[in-house]
């Protein structure tokens, strides 16, 4: 009897402004759901949603964060252990657009990701179901080009595109997670070339040399 193999846990983070339709997505995509009465986020809201990329079930963890200044510190610890980050913005709205990069240079500060200059991020404008829109597509997508991010719109009221823009965060957030454990495997490799090297090099052994700095030589024993 086989083993069933225990699902990998992806970390998807939606950050931007108050009031852009973080939660009102996430709610549309996880639970099908959608309510006008709007609750800001304080703090954070999280939902999980297992899911199939390339025959291999994984537990998509989205975590939603407060976009107000008065509880956005509360989110910002949570920043990290992400895995792909969605950039929010209501294509309503100039400002929410442009605060976006203030936002993504905020997560990479808070989040630590190990290389931030190859982190997945995702842009999604909300609320294209309304007629007075402020950003066109072709503005965000040249930001987006500029940026090294992937570009999705859509309307959580309307249910429009919602699926989309998380089936291709947790695809990024995958390889995120296959990347990172690729980068550990071979550091382990290389940790147990060196602890062989002078396991078995009986006349060597590692000293500082001195208290005052943390420099490393070899010396000879030998006799």
């Amino acid at each position: 009897m086989t083993e069933e193999k225990i699902p990998t846990t992806l970390k998807v983070i939606l950050i931007g402004n108050s009031g852009v339709g973080k939660s009102s997505f996430m709610n549309r995509y996880v639970n099908h759901r959608f309510t006008n009465a709007y609750r800001a986020t304080v703090g954070t809201d999280f939902f999980s949603k297992r899911t199939v990329l390339d025959g291999e079930t994984v537990i998509l963890q989205i975590w939603d964060t407060a976009g107000t200044e008065r509880f956005q510190s509360l989110g910002t610890p949570l920043y990290r252990g992400s895995h792909c980050c969605m950039l929010v913005f209501d294509v309503t709205s100039s400002a929410s657009f442009g605060a976006l990069d203030v936002w993504r240079k905020e997560f990479l500060v808070q989040g630590e990701p190990p290389d931030p200059s190859d982190f997945p991020f995702i842009v999604l404008g909300n609320k294209t179901d309304l007629s007075d829109r402020e950003v066109s597509r072709r503005k965000a997508q040249q930001w987006c080009e500029e940026l090294g991010a992937e570009y999705f719109e859509g309307s959580a009221k309307a249910d429009m595109d919602v699926e989309q823009p998380f089936k291709r965060a947790a695809q990024l957030a995958l390889q995120q997670v296959t990347q990172l454990f690729e980068r550990t495997q071979s550091l382990c490799l290389t940790c147990l070339f060196f602890l062989f090297l002078f396991r078995f090099d009986d006349k060597r052994y590692i000293t500082p040399y001195s208290t005052k700095n943390t420099h490393w030589k070899i010396q000879d024993i030998s006799g």
